[in-house]
């Protein structure tokens, strides 16, 4: 057993105070008993500069006095510490690095940020290499930070390179952090995740209240997030900090523990169909998708599927292991529609498309009346009124574009990420929940981070859960007005839950919604993901 620590702190522009505090984090965490410590993201100095230059006159250098500090306090516990700063890096960049010293003080591994966040693109440079997984004591170690857990390659990357243990430093605003984006990597890649986050504004407190006028938002929602967390690899959280306040969280955990479910788990991923997450983003031309498409999960016969099409259902997802037929399913969209009849039209060989801040839309969105409605099987077949459609990377439908993931592959981000690199704007998920945290963080996550509508269905899970439709909310990031009032979620979808005691539920999801993939400013989820450096998504677990 090994114990971890995850300190939250506030960071401001004093350099000497922002060291003063670093060392008496660690010096709390080493009292503690903590053979390992994370701090948070950007420690040297509040993430907010005047331009380019200021961020790398303000950056730490290898072996000054910040890192010294930190590295003879490190040695003077005899502890492994992790700490996010600005780097001026020799070769003239200024990078967003996490460091690891080990209990002698040496450097034992840096990871320079690969996926920059909004702001940072301003003054920083993202990475040129993945960041190593580092043999220590306390098991093997990946880093990571803030912006690079909202979507799921580094984190995968770096369990598929033979990490047991990811260290993450935040640097965030989101309460969708600590309820969803740390916890699932944990999960999703049987390894434990340490995370530190911060507290306290995020920008110069003299310019909160114009700053958060310019936003639209409280200006207390513009402060570090806090809630810092060890999770367990079934992402169980065993140990949480406080939304607001300084504070050290430590537990006990076994890095070991899960290596042969992890080895299990990542057997079952399909590398051969990953080329594309590794390909640079095409062009996107497909036309934008209906504001509201109505659904339904139905578990049970086909005379559910006829009441769910007459109650206004276009989309009718069934769970895995269903026995409704195509011929059922297309009988009963003939009679609960004869008026809707339709031949469902092939996908269109168009190229996905560019995204801008502002996308662009182009024609009207489409009328989801016009159309009639579409049943997926537990198979994961596709079945319109004249019979199952030809299986395709996406359908498209009179209302967007639709992909589905079935079965085992529900449990893999990859499969998702495809269907968003197609441009589909819905997935149709019928699978088969097998652990808890598939529906409670797996579907969402894999909503928020690819900005997919998501309609899943099962038989009786874990937890009481069946199925999900996860629809995306108009309200997206501080870089867009929201309709409401800001929350702290940035990209959490707002979730139908399908019990196992439902027969019959109904909902809507947003295709438009897809559109906008930005999580803010300069930082596309789909199309800014590091894919120079996902090669390791591409092979097996090592």
């Amino acid at each position: 057993m090994v114990r971890v620590a995850a300190a939250q702190f506030d960071v401001g522009q004093d350099v000497d105070a922002n060291l003063a505090t670093c060392l008496r984090m660690i010096d709390s965490a080493a009292g503690q008993g903590a053979e390992l410590i994370v701090l948070p993201e950007f420690c040297n100095h509040l993430s907010w500069y005047r331009d380019r230059e200021h961020a790398r006159e303000l950056a730490c250098r290898h072996g000054d006095a910040f890192l010294g500090a930190v590295a003879e306090r490190a040695a003077r516990h005899r502890v492994l510490v992790k700490i996010g700063v600005t780097l001026a890096r020799d070769d003239g960049r200024t990078t967003g690095a996490s460091l690891l010293y080990g209990p002698d003080g040496a450097l034992l591994g840096e990871a320079d940020k690969q996926v920059l966040m909004g702001a940072e693109n301003d003054h920083l440079d993202p990475a040129t290499s993945v960041g190593p997984v580092v043999a220590t004591a306390a098991g093997r170690l990946g880093l990571y930070a803030c912006m690079e857990g909202v979507i799921n390659e580094i984190t995968r990357g770096l369990a598929l390179r033979g990490a047991q243990v990811l260290l993450n430093s935040l640097n965030s605003f989101a309460t969708d952090e600590a309820s969803l984006h740390i916890p699932v990597r944990a999960a999703e890649n049987k390894v434990w995740v340490v995370a530190a986050n911060k507290v306290g504004p995020l920008i110069p407190a003299d310019r909160l209240r114009e700053v958060g006028a310019a936003l639209g938002v409280p200006p207390e929602w513009l402060h570090g997030a806090g809630e810092s967390q060890i999770v367990a690899p079934d992402g169980t959280v065993v140990a949480r900090a406080p939304r607001t306040g300084e504070a050290v969280v430590v537990a006990d955990i076994d890095p070991s523990a899960a290596d042969a479910e992890r080895a299990r788990h990542l057997a079952t991923r399909r590398p051969e169909r990953y080329g594309p997450i590794a390909q640079p983003p095409r062009e996107r031309t497909a036309p934008v998708g209906a504001p509201s498409l109505p659904v339904a999960v139905v578990r049970g016969d086909a005379s559910l599927v006829r009441q769910a099409i007459a109650e206004g259902a276009r989309l009718i997802v069934l769970p895995e292991g269903s026995p409704v037929t195509a011929e059922e399913a297309a009988q009963a969209l003939r009679d609960a529609t004869p008026s809707l009849k339709e031949a469902s039209p092939a996908v269109q060989d168009t190229a996905p498309a560019g995204r801008d801040e502002a996308p662009a839309v182009q024609g009207t969105a489409p009328d989801v009346r016009e159309g009639g409605a579409h049943v997926v099987l537990g198979t994961g077949a596709l079945v319109g009124p004249d019979g199952e459609v030809p299986p395709r990377e996406v359908h498209q439908l009179p209302w967007g574009r639709l992909a589905i993931v079935a079965g085992e592959d529900s449990r893999h981000p990859e499969e998702f990420r495809l269907a968003a690199l197609a441009d589909a704007d819905v997935v149709a998920v019928p699978f088969t929940a097998r652990e808890p945290w598939e529906l409670r963080l797996g579907l969402p996550e894999r909503a928020a981070e690819n900005r997919l509508n998501i309609v899943a269905a099962g038989p009786d899970g874990p937890d009481g859960l069946a199925g999900a439709i996860l629809d995306l909310p108009a309200d997206f990031t501080l870089w867009t007005a929201w309709k409401g009032p800001f929350t702290g979620q940035i990209s959490h979808p707002v979730v139908t839950p399908v019990k196992n005691a439902d027969a019959l539920v109904l909902g809507a999801v947003s295709p438009a919604q897809s559109v906008n993939r930005f999580v803010s400013r300069g930082t596309d989820l789909v199309g800014g993901r590091p894919w120079p450096l996902a090669g390791a998504l591409l092979e097996g677990p090592q």
